[in-house]
């Protein structure tokens, strides 16, 4: 049964920057403290991240903060992130020497040094068992090896976007959301990949955030290239911008700049489908 003094804190790990959340009793424990934390991967140090907050509803099991982290614990997390620079060098030479198509990435201790993680890109599965038998012999502790995908490389690595600020997966993104061209194509960008990719080789992150944005501004709106018939004349409607509000109508005699809202008004065009209550699309015309 939980002490009625029971808190609930979320800890946050340098190498995630993902928060996770734990449980304490102890009430001097406050946001930006050094923590000592067991979780899946073992002892590790973390930062609480954030003022302390009721249980949340999930079932899953809340592990209770350890202790808070004391100068010999930020030495030994110190020490350990100097030493996994040189497991990293050493596991990316073993595993050239065994001839494996991986790129390692990181290397990382647990605070007691009794597991060390290496993470690493590889275009195929690798069959790593013999290296695992090698790092085992160097290192003297439990091995683990993880392979990621390109977009987790940019989040370890870091770096700087073409907005000029840090990627957002590095600064502040937990976990990545689905990112699909229809997000570009609703904000009528034009289809060049190689703009609309991030430094993963991936679509950018940014193109979710303004997404439900745009499908509220062009939900009564037709579609670009759609036809138009507009005071007694028709049209392809070749741009649009729903921003500054306006599209550009064109036919072989010659092309007109309207507002969105004559469109709507006085443009006699194939509304977008709306969905019934089961979910099915039907077209009305205007």
């Amino acid at each position: 049964m939980e002490n009625s003094t029971t808190r609930y804190i979320s800890v946050r790990f340098e190498t995630t920057h993902k928060a996770y959340t734990f449980s304490t009793t102890d009430q001097t424990i406050k946001n930006g403290d050094a923590v000592i934390v067991e979780t899946q991967r073992g002892v590790e140090y973390g930062e609480v991240s954030g003022d302390p907050f009721t249980k949340p509803n999930v079932s899953l099991e809340i592990k209770p903060i350890m202790r808070k982290a004391d100068k010999k614990d930020l030495e030994q997390f110190e020490r350990n992130k100097k030493d996994a620079i040189e497991a990293k060098r050493i596991c990316q030479e073993e595993s050239d020497n065994l001839q494996l198509e991986m790129n390692v990435i990181s290397a990382e201790y647990t605070l007691d040094r009794s597991k060390i993680t290496f993470t690493y890109l590889a275009d195929d599965r690798v069959d790593f068992r013999e290296l695992l038998k090698v790092l085992a012999a160097i290192f003297h502790c439990r091995i683990d090896l993880r392979q990621v995908g390109t977009r987790d490389k940019a989040k370890m690595v870091s770096g700087i976007g073409v907005c000029g600020r840090e990627l957002c997966c590095a600064k502040f993104l937990g976990d990545f959301d689905r990112i699909s061209i229809n997000m570009a194509k609703n904000q009528l960008l034009a289809l060049n990949i190689q703009k609309l990719s991030g430094q993963c080789g991936n679509l950018m992150c940014c193109l979710r955030y303004e997404d439900d944005a745009y499908k509220d501004l062009r939900k009564d709106l037709p579609k670009l290239n759609a036809q138009v018939e507009y005071e007694g004349e028709k049209y392809r409607i070749t741009s649009m911008n729903v921003i500054a509000k306006n599209c550009k109508l064109e036919n072989p005699e010659h092309a007109i700049f309207i507002s969105l809202e004559d469109l709507i008004k006085k443009g006699k065009y194939n509304k977008p489908a709306k969905k019934n209550e089961k979910g099915e699309g039907s077209v009305a015309k205007q």
